[in-house]
């Protein structure tokens, strides 16, 4: 495979934006177009950045492909397809109205809100396809925090009324003497 060599401008531009750049990951890309510029194979400057081969071509075919178009757009990621975000700004508000409530109001025996509880409240009332840690999110994001109940009573020691200054709940017989 004949690797596509830069002409002096993009040389110049590549070498100018290594000497100004504060993006790392930019700089990696930079340099290994430079180094496949100067001659060097794609393996060694694959083990020497510590990437797979495949990342340093894709690097090499996209910057070829984006002529045109200005250096630093050219050294960037390629946009990424995945999975859009669901409910951009729809949930918050759901959230936000419920939250005052207390889950007894809407037919729950729990006395407050969990994330787990308010994932089935939005799934079950609202029809949303929302996870628990999508809403785990949207709290801290909004710095909504609250305590869960500790239930300790069934670990306290036997004596722990007596560590207290009470009682430990045995009547002892005082037994007196009369002469």
């Amino acid at each position: 495979m004949t690797l596509p060599t830069l002409d002096s401008t993009e040389r110049k531009a590549l070498e100018h934006l290594a000497t100004w750049t504060r993006d790392a990951r930019q700089l990696r890309r930079v340099q290994a177009l430079l180094c496949l510029d100067e001659g060097e194979s794609v393996a060694e400057i694959a083990d020497r950045l510590r990437l797979s081969h495949q990342v340093i071509s894709t690097w090499m075919t996209q910057f070829h492909a984006r002529q045109g178009v200005d250096i630093t757009a050219r050294v960037a990621p390629a946009v990424r397809s995945g999975r859009p975000r669901i409910l951009p700004g729809r949930m918050e508000p759901l959230i936000a109205a419920v939250i005052t409530r207390a889950p007894r109001d809407l037919g729950d025996h729990s006395p407050g809100w969990t994330a787990p509880l308010l994932t089935q409240y939005l799934r079950a009332e609202q029809a949303l396809p929302v996870s628990r840690p999508r809403v785990s999110r949207a709290l801290a994001r909004w710095a909504l925090r609250w305590k869960r109940p500790r239930h300790r009573l069934a670990r306290r020691p036997a004596t722990g009324r007596q560590a207290q200054g009470g009682s430990n709940g045995v009547c002892e017989r005082v037994t007196t003497r009369c002469c």
